[in-house]
């Protein structure tokens, strides 16, 4: 059952289908590496812990007051009024990246991957856990890549997009981004649009070796066709997220013409 999109599928975005789609493509993208690292080099998951404040409120149901009249009745003593409640919990989120990593010079990382999720590009912990690490990295002198399949939320990237608009245009129009941030200081990035396929992306490595090919479109497909999502995704609504008027009729009519659609093509077959 092939994904209705030629690259990255906008459905999958839905908050409560991302979290397995991007652990997923994590694990993928280190199996697709790993062959081209050996015998130097290692490609292990890590996960980067941050906490965050989750805040309930509480309110009763019913409010209890309680009454006592004085002698000859004249003052009352009552309860204050019933405030609202708010119990707060911290939260420990694990968020898997990959650390390429050379095992002879005592496990130094070379490279670091990231495929972003919502919460690194929502102002809160997630960000700012997400912001430190890679500049820590960076400061080590790591290569880092950034991987952004979500439309939705800022983008985390060393400039603004309206930088990246005025002087390279590459944010100009696209959906999905990854950036390669090589050191000492060279940026490359590669920017599609829902409707292209996911790049072939240059992985540095150790000065002199030559890069390891990331080919994130043939690492989506493995996700997908390992994965759950034809039969969870709800392609009977419009894509999540912000779309244009034109991009999001596009999408439906991709989804219309796959097997996926009750009203497809082949309906009729599927229902005799």
């Amino acid at each position: 059952m092939p994904c209705p999109f030629p690259g990255m599928d906008p459905y999958l975005e839905r908050p409560e289908i991302w979290p397995d789609f991007h652990d997923s493509l994590v694990t993928y993208i280190r199996e697709a590496l790993q062959p081209q690292l050996r015998p130097r080099y290692a490609a292990l998951c890590q996960n980067r812990l941050y906490v965050v404040e989750n805040r309930r409120p509480i309110r009763p149901d019913v409010s209890i007051l309680h009454s006592t009249e004085q002698s000859r009745g004249v003052a009352v003593a009552e309860l204050p009024d019933t405030p609202l409640v708010i119990e707060i919990s911290d939260e420990e989120v694990f968020e898997p990246a990959i650390h390429i990593i050379e095992p002879a010079m005592g496990n130094r990382v070379v490279t670091a991957i990231e495929v972003l999720s919502p919460r690194n590009k929502a102002p809160g912990p997630g960000r700012e856990s997400f912001l430190t690490k890679r500049q820590e990295l960076l400061g080590a002198g790591a290569h880092f890549v950034e991987i952004d399949l979500l439309r939705d939320g800022e983008r985390v990237l060393p400039f603004t997009s309206l930088e990246l608009d005025r002087e390279i245009g590459v944010m100009m129009g696209s959906h999905y981004l990854v950036a390669v941030m090589r050191r000492p200081r060279w940026y490359e990035y590669y920017a599609v649009t829902v409707r292209q396929r996911l790049p072939r992306i240059g992985v540095p490595l150790a000065h002199g070796d030559p890069d390891a090919i990331l080919d994130l479109q043939a690492v989506f497909t493995r996700c997908w066709d390992t994965g759950p999502y034809p039969e969870v995704l709800r392609y009977d609504q419009p894509p999540p997220g912000t779309f244009s008027e034109e991009d999001s009729d596009w999408c439906q009519r991709q989804v219309a013409a796959s097997v996926y659609c009750p009203d497809g093509p082949d309906a009729n077959e599927r229902r005799a």
